[in-house]
């Protein structure tokens, strides 16, 4: 089935109170998208952020981001009034987001909602602990701690506590019982929240992909709570962290500092773990995409505590035999393997053997120091098991790489989709039309894309800080004249819905009672 979506974060979403949740403005995206003819909303990982911002660096696998938690939904429920959110500070320009004051107020404002319920009367709150009784605990103690030692990592913490002995595991939960009960109480709400909005989007016949890291934070309860999972010394200190080699882009390469899994413990479990995370993510989304596939063929291992990635080495991962085993468990479930970068042919035949569809991003398609016509990432090149992009969250936005590019690259572009160098806007869309056109199973565009906007309504610029996460989209952009335009490119090349006889007699039904 062809098809195509739109790849848009929660926390870019349009409303009030900071940042893009789980307000009416997501019901009102799920009706763009259904209005545009599309059947994917592709989002960010849904986890609680740390230090940076970064969704790819959570606190935790299993829960959810509260600031995404709908505060005008606390208000429908009689936990908040109005006057309490209109009075919170959560900064003041509506079109990029402010993380420092986010921080400040939304916590603050939660603190109210949570002491205005009584979860104890509560069933669904009981029956959601439970459920979630292998990960909700952890994380909340976890937070609540987190918080008593000003906000450290767990590595910072008293060692009786960071090396989680018995007495000081009581004594904590005893101390934090409330602070603990109020971390439960926001993953219950958002949790609540998020299926709503699921619900909502897959009867509008919108199927969301979500999207999550390959590695955990080392500061995240994953870690504390579960030490062996991680090659992690007797102190609870990494022996080795996740990066990237030295390339043209990066001298010294990346050292994102995540710690690395002990496969063979893992496998010793039967991939106990990931079958939980991956079950979880299967609850989340309709369609799983796994971030840095290549790290389950070999990943590079950088020896802590270095300084820089220049003197890491490759390791093998754990291969096909994990997904033969995920594939078990979770039958035909849905995953996007994320192979972009430096791909080698052992990471190739992993992916082949998966089945599972790959990534064709086409702003890594022009080189004019490569004018071969193999590049894997020109659009005529596509097989049909890969998910067609303009960019990902990583990427410049269409018109922002358009514009900077070097002129003998920029030509190239305009060769291609035989327009106008010196038009961007005209280049962008022929693109976009290019990619929709190709055999790809799938086509995800970023809403900026489709809305030409330059860098800066760019998500994410890799290894800087302070600028990034922040972009939201207003509620004026997104409306019905840029549904249709989408719609029609959908259309034209066959990405459409399919709708059934009956769904037909029932839009038309609906649409003459509109006209009488």
């Amino acid at each position: 089935m062809r098809a195509s979506g739109v790849l848009l974060p929660i926390f870019s979403l349009p409303g009030k109170y900071g940042i893009g949740c789980f307000s009416k403005e997501a019901y009102r995206f799920v009706d763009f998208l259904e209005l545009a003819g599309q059947s994917f909303w592709q989002i960010l990982p849904l986890g609680p952020t740390s230090y940076g911002d970064s969704p790819y660096q959570s606190f935790s696998t299993f829960a959810g981001n509260p600031y995404f938690i709908s505060l005008e939904e606390l208000v429908e429920q009689g936990l908040l009034t109005e006057a309490d959110c209109e009075k919170a500070d959560f900064g003041n320009v509506d079109a990029s987001i402010d993380y420092g004051q986010l921080y400040q107020a939304r916590f603050e404002i939660l603190k109210k909602a949570f002491k205005n319920k009584n979860l104890d009367a509560d069933e669904e709150y009981k029956k959601f602990l439970t459920e979630n009784d292998f990960w909700i605990h952890d994380y909340s103690e976890y937070m609540a701690i987190k918080n008593h030692f000003q906000d450290q990592s767990w590595n910072a913490w008293d060692e009786d506590i960071r090396l989680r002995k018995p007495e000081a595991l009581s004594k904590y939960r005893e101390k934090l019982a409330e602070e603990i009960s109020f971390y439960c109480f926001l993953q219950y709400e958002f949790y609540r929240e998020w299926k709503e909005l699921k619900q909502y989007a897959n009867e509008k016949g919108i199927r969301i992909i979500g999207d999550i890291p390959i590695y955990v934070s080392y500061d995240s309860a994953d870690v504390w709570a579960n030490p062996e999972l991680f090659q992690l010394d007797q102190n609870g200190e990494p022996v080795a962290v996740a990066g990237c080699p030295p390339d043209g882009f990066a001298p010294t390469g990346q050292l994102w500092g995540n710690p690395i899994y002990d496969w063979d413990y893992h496998k010793k479990t039967n991939y106990e773990w990931w079958t939980l995370r991956m079950t979880k993510c299967a609850e989340l989304y309709d369609v799983i995409r796994i971030d840095h596939f290549r790290g389950f063929d070999q990943f590079y291992s950088i020896p802590y505590p270095a300084k820089t990635a220049e003197k890491g080495k490759w390791v093998d991962g754990p291969g096909i035999e994990l997904f033969h085993h995920l594939d078990q468990v979770l039958g035909d479930a849905e995953i996007i393997a994320e192979d972009l970068g430096f791909i080698t042919k052992t990471v190739k035949k992993l992916v082949a053997d998966t089945g599972y569809p790959n990534m064709k991003v086409v702003e890594f398609a022009f080189d004019a120091r490569d004018t071969g016509s193999a590049n894997d990432y020109l659009p005529h090149n596509y097989g049909e098991n890969c998910v067609a992009y303009t960019g990902t969250h990583d990427n410049e936005t269409l018109m922002g790489w358009l514009k900077g590019i070097p002129k003998e690259d920029l030509l190239l572009v305009a060769e291609y989709v035989d327009g106008d160098a010196m038009d961007a806007e005209d280049l962008a869309r022929r693109l976009i039309r290019i990619l929709h056109a190709s055999s790809a199973k799938y086509c995800i565009i970023p809403l900026q894309d489709y809305l030409y906007l330059d860098n800066r309504s760019r998500i994410n610029t890799p290894s800087t800080l302070g600028n990034n996460w922040k972009w939201r989209a207003s509620e004026s952009e997104i409306n019905g004249a840029l549904a249709k335009r989408i719609r029609k490119v959908t259309q034209l090349f066959g990405r459409l819905p399919v709708i059934s006889s009956a769904e037909e007699e029932e839009e038309a039904s609906e649409e003459k009672d509109k006209e009488e």
